[in-house]
């Protein structure tokens, strides 16, 4: 993960930006998990809405890997010219054509923005195109979803100046205790911003 050497001002239009936008609607279907879910034009949509006016952009682009993995990383710009680059989530997909990488790279995009914004994108799984995961809905995240989500409470963590040793002990513990995603993410937005005022 590479940022800018501040980032102050970027992390007040963030948490500005998390107080405003109005959680997108889950008007999309998940054929295999019987559930609905925000595609991805809706979460850049609700995410437009809102974030230039905070000063908030971003670009995404798809990689690969040397084990020939697709990846997705992203850019989140403010205009201050502050900057947080987070690192690329890989993932393997159940089927090497051009609609499985495109189905893939449409995942990560959409679950990397989730995170980042802090905007909640479905109730269940609908990555099943890029995974092959045809199971039946359970309350957890799945596997393809923990490990987007992880990674960027990992970048989050490491902005206030920890490890990713620190990380894991300090994930296991949450875990342990019953927290979600969304409150690990919470814990670190509001962190990051008290550690910036102080």
């Amino acid at each position: 993960m590479r940022m800018s050497e501040s980032i102050v001002e970027i992390s007040k239009a963030l948490s500005k930006f998390q107080e405003e936008v109005k959680q997108p609607l889950k008007d999309a279907n998940n054929p295999f998990f019987k559930s609905k879910y925000v595609p991805l034009e809706n979460i850049v949509e609700a995410i437009a809405g809102h974030g230039p006016k905070h000063g908030l952009s971003f670009v995404q682009w798809p990689l690969n890997n040397e084990d020939g993995r697709v990846g997705v990383a992203t850019l989140l710009m403010h205009t201050s010219g502050e900057f947080i680059e987070f690192d690329p989530v890989f993932m393997k997909a159940d089927k090497e054509t051009a609609q499985g990488a495109g189905a893939l790279i449409t995942y990560l995009k959409r679950y990397s923005l989730s995170a980042i914004y802090g905007i909640t994108s479905d109730q269940d799984d609908d990555g099943n195109g890029a995974s092959g995961n045809n199971r039946q809905p359970t309350s957890n995240p799945p596997p393809a979803k923990k490990q987007v989500l992880k990674a960027t409470l990992l970048s989050k963590y490491e902005l206030g100046g920890k490890t990713k040793e620190q990380f894991n002990k300090w994930y296991a513990a949450q875990t342990a205790e019953g927290k979600d995603h969304n409150y690990m993410d919470a814990v670190l937005t509001k962190s990051l911003a008290n550690k910036k005022k102080g």
